[in-house]
């Protein structure tokens, strides 16, 4: 047998456990009981312990060393492998065990400080929390910039400073559209009434067929945070419900199919391989965001969702589909990221961006986060954040170790841009097929050009190839400027 041969069947059962333990991940989020809590930090340290001895053989060394590859596909393979070996050896195996278990238990006791909005009780874990991830920080970089060591796991080639660049573009055009579009004399009127939770749940199963997640491969469950977990044949989803707003369970769903028709989509030759997933959580967003927002909240889109509604819940108090678009876009300050409109979304975004990297840098001590946290989003939105819950405790990423995650939200939005610029000019009527709730024309394209190849290329390689150019912020914000612009008459 030749060293890749030997190589990729060593790889295919660690990517196997790799599944297993995000499988572990899913459970602890959506049916673990409570006061497993103790016991589950256990079986994930030894899971991570046993993974990191497989990243870290001193065999996958040898046998990139011999592996001469013989095609593309290869070559990515063993790119990916290379990148994975040189990052996990540099982390010993009592740290990844470590930030394992204390990440593990630091999401039980976030949930419940959130719930009760008690910072305190929060600090010490996320005190634990930070200072492995800072050392974790430390091997990975090095010698290098910390950050951008931590932030190459979820958008490898990407950096601080790039990062920080682009998002210094995206801001002014941003501010001077929200500043346009709350001086607006046209404010479109808001959904109301009281929604079960076993129509929207109903309506959520509708969405997600429509978006073409595959139920043979997929499941949807409740959860406090929506996310998405999985790949290849056992892709999973969750959503969560509001009595007095569907659309956060509505557009949280077609945001997870998003991530999941990604992986679902994958060419099934890559399955339990490193390119059989996602190049990058950039471009990952780029596929939520896309569906959540460019196809799910267009005005064809809207349309058809406005019958599903009222076939679902009876009649609604807005009638004029026209109108129910403007609902569904309504433009508003917030506390709540995911909850965010379009317009203020990637603001929430630039926000942790720089807490965090204050963060890892120790410019920014825990215990002082509350209140940086409150100053920023005061001078950001105009809003006095009221509670916790409402403020630094409203996400789970920090509490689970997720530092350098973040922008890729932002950088999600930028890829979409330029996605739906180009899915326009190759499909021509996609309206016509959007309002009759039919997105085959749009997943089949974004399946076709980005979705099947996973990570054959790098994120911005797989961006530029299905756009034809390199992806930059202009498409966004030009999307984003014509509609909200016909939306509130600017």
């Amino acid at each position: 047998m030749s060293a890749y041969t030997d190589l990729m069947t060593f790889q295919r059962d660690t990517e196997a456990l790799g599944q297993v333990a995000g499988r572990l991940a899913w459970d602890q989020e959506t049916v673990m009981p409570r006061g497993a809590a103790d016991q589950r930090g256990d079986e994930v340290s030894a899971m991570e312990t046993v993974l990191h001895a497989r990243r870290t053989d001193p065999r996958i060394g040898d046998w990139l060393a011999r592996a001469e590859p013989e095609s593309e596909i290869e070559a990515a393979q063993l790119r990916h492998i290379r990148r994975a070996y040189l990052r996990h050896t540099r982390v010993p195996a009592r740290l990844a065990a470590a930030l394992a278990r204390e990440t593990s238990l630091s999401q039980g006791i976030w949930a419940a400080a959130r719930a009760t909005d008690d910072v305190a009780a929060f600090l010490p874990t996320f005190r634990r929390v930070l200072s492995l991830v800072r050392e974790q920080a430390a091997a990975l970089a090095d010698g290098g910039d910390p950050y951008d060591a931590l932030l190459d796991d979820y958008e490898p080639g990407a950096t601080g400073a790039s990062l920080s660049a682009m998002f210094a573009a995206l801001r002014p055009r941003l501010v001077a559209l929200r500043e346009a579009i709350l001086g607006a004399e046209h404010t479109p009127a808001a959904l109301t009434g009281i929604f079960p939770e076993d129509g929207q749940l109903k309506v959520s199963t509708t969405l997600a067929t429509a978006f073409g997640y595959d139920f043979d491969r997929g499941r949807i469950d409740k959860a406090v945070h929506p996310f998405s977990s999985g790949s290849g044949n056992d892709v999973r989803i969750t959503t969560r419900t509001m009595p007095d707003d569907p659309f956060n369970c509505f557009y949280s769903t077609v945001h997870e199919v998003g991530h999941a028709a990604y992986e679902q989509g994958i060419d099934q030759a890559y399955l339990l391989t490193p390119v059989g997933c996602g190049v990058s959580m950039g471009v990952h967003e780029s596929q939520s965001r896309i569906f959540e927002n460019q196809l799910g909240r267009s005005r064809a889109f809207t349309r058809y969702l406005h019958g599903v509604m009222g076939q679902t819940f009876g009649p609604l108090n807005i009638t004029d589909p026209d109108a129910f678009y403007g609902a569904v876009n309504r433009v508003r300050s917030g506390h709540i990221r995911t909850e965010a409109d379009e317009v203020h979304y990637n603001l929430h975004v630039l926000l942790r961006f720089d807490l965090e990297r204050d963060l890892i840098a120790g410019t920014l001590a825990p215990e002082d986060l509350e209140q940086a946290w409150n100053a920023r989003f005061e001078q950001d939105f105009g809003l006095v954040v009221d509670r916790p819950s409402n403020g630094m405790l409203q996400d789970v990423h920090w509490p689970i170790g997720l530092f350098g995650y973040f922008p890729t939200y932002a950088l999600g939005n930028v890829y979409a841009g330029c996605l739906h610029q180009t899915l326009r000019s190759a499909v021509p009527d996609l309206d016509d097929h959007l309002a009759r709730g039919d997105t085959t024309p749009a997943t089949t394209w974004l399946r076709e050009n980005l979705q099947r190849h996973g990570g054959l290329h790098t994120s911005r390689a797989t961006i530029a190839n299905a756009c034809g150019f390199d992806p930059h912020e202009g498409p966004l914000l030009d999307y984003l400027e014509t509609k909200f612009g016909a939306l509130y008459s600017l």
